[in-house]
């Protein structure tokens, strides 16, 4: 394999790959508002050359390249979140801008960047006659990862029966090959009162008070060691081999977390105690944490234990539709997963990167001094389809994409043509190195 004429290959597409995505960016894309990109998507798919493009029922759009025995796949969703307050924006951000080295818009980091890439990774491999009977490649452009991320994938997995021996999640790595991620999930805490005027509110049972005494358990949760002489052990005594079997790659991912993110209330009026109030919780989780356990140390909290049966603690679940109109109910809970080190497709790429760009992380020069000093082989702060490919589904995944990790969500969002270009000659190479040793 000539990694110099794959090298070349991408450069050549440099000009394809800005334009897609600078496409893209014009095309607003929340969650279950896809289709538009979608069809954008197909339409560059139909003219690189891909062997076969379905869209899916839930409107995810496959793409299939060459037709060998192991399916090896790349994903990366196209919905992106809303641009929040456009003052804080400097340019149009569904216009976006375009320089020599960057490209800016909503979208082009998190993460329709990693698509662009994928899509030119698969046409390199079709130019220089990669393709063997040994593999064919699926590009998935995946939806409504920002509202349930991983939901496109349970249902590609358990529905369309498409079940592939890795997949490359295309979210921006900064540079860094990343292996793995903290977990979450939703959870919800309903307390109960008796409401009465509030002239005189020792008549009543104030709700309100009830979740005051629960949140601030929950901030213990959070804020405390893990000292056995405490009466409410903080999560990081996950990251200690006494509590946690998993405690190593605890400590790779980082200690969970969690912290009230709403708060709801119920009350005849202004004028009355709350006989209601609810809040949701974020959940961050580490390796050895289950949904199981996170909804029981909530239940197992003292201020919960001593209202009883006027506390409920649960999960939510997400059935919002697709903008296909279909619904695909799910637990609002997205594991943590983590790849290892040895893994064939972890060596696999790192090999690639090792051959075609050394052992350090590469990036446009406003970003390698931030970059270099970083692992090359490290793992996102934030959450994945990784959480359903591999957390869910135990299908391998591994992370390589364009962009960086706090462009995502950001005001004057933008990602770097070096990335672009890069990324599409790793992911051209990758199956090769990877069916060559597997």
């Amino acid at each position: 394999m000539d990694l110099d004429a794959i090298k070349q290959q991408g450069k050549k597409y440099e000009a394809n790959m800005t334009k897609f995505l600078r496409d893209m960016v014009k095309i607003p894309g929340e969650s279950a508002e896809e289709k538009g990109k979608i069809e954008r998507a197909k339409q560059e798919m139909e003219k690189v050359g891909f062997d076969k493009i379905e869209i899916d029922k839930m409107g995810n759009l496959l793409g299939y390249m060459g037709h060998g025995e192991k399916l090896l796949a790349f994903d990366g969703h196209i919905d992106t979140v809303g641009v929040g307050e456009k003052k804080n924006w400097k340019f149009d951000p569904y216009d976006g801008y375009e320089t020599d080295t960057e490209i800016g818009g909503r979208g082009t980091s998190d993460q329709e960047g990693g698509i662009v890439s994928a899509v030119y990774g698969a046409k390199i491999m079709k130019d220089l006659d990669l393709l063997t009977d040994k593999y064919t490649v699926l590009v998935a452009v995946t939806v409504q990862e920002e509202d349930c991320d991983g939901l496109n994938w349970q249902y590609i997995i358990n529905e369309d029966k498409v079940r592939p021996e890795f997949v490359v999640s295309t979210e921006p790595t900064d540079g860094g090959i990343y292996r793995g991620q903290r977990g979450r999930m939703e959870i919800r805490v309903d307390v109960k009162g008796v409401s009465c005027h509030g002239s005189a509110p020792e008549r009543g049972d104030n709700a309100i008070y009830k979740m005051a005494d629960i949140l601030q358990d929950v901030r213990a949760l959070n804020n405390n060691g893990e000292n056995e002489s405490t009466v409410i052990r903080g999560l990081s005594k996950m990251l200690d081999e006494k509590y946690n079997p998993q405690w190593q790659e605890a400590r790779f991912l980082g200690r969970g977390s969690v912290t009230a993110s709403q708060i709801f209330f119920s009350s005849p009026s202004r004028c009355a105690v709350a006989d209601g109030c609810s809040v949701s919780l974020d959940r961050r989780m580490t390796a050895g944490e289950t949904w199981e356990s996170c909804l029981e140390e909530i239940r197992q909290l003292p201020a919960v234990q001593k209202y009883g049966e006027d506390v409920k603690v649960s999960m939510y679940d997400y059935d919002r539709p697709s903008y296909t109109g279909l619904s695909y109910p799910i637990e609002c809970f997205f594991p943590t997963w983590v790849i290892p080190e040895d893994h064939p497709v972890t060596e696999a790429l790192l090999d690639v990167h090792h051959q075609m760009f050394g052992d350090v992380r590469q990036g446009p020069a406003e970003q390698i001094k931030m970059r270099e000093p970083r692992p090359l082989l490290d793992k996102w702060t934030f959450s994945t389809n990784g959480v359903t490919i591999m957390g869910r589904n135990n299908v391998p995944c591994i992370g390589y994409g364009p962009g960086a990790e706090d462009q995502a969500h950001a005001p004057n969002e933008k990602t770097w043509k070096a990335d672009l270009v890069r990324c599409a000659t790793v992911y051209a190479a990758l199956p090769t190195i990877y069916t060559e040793k597997n």
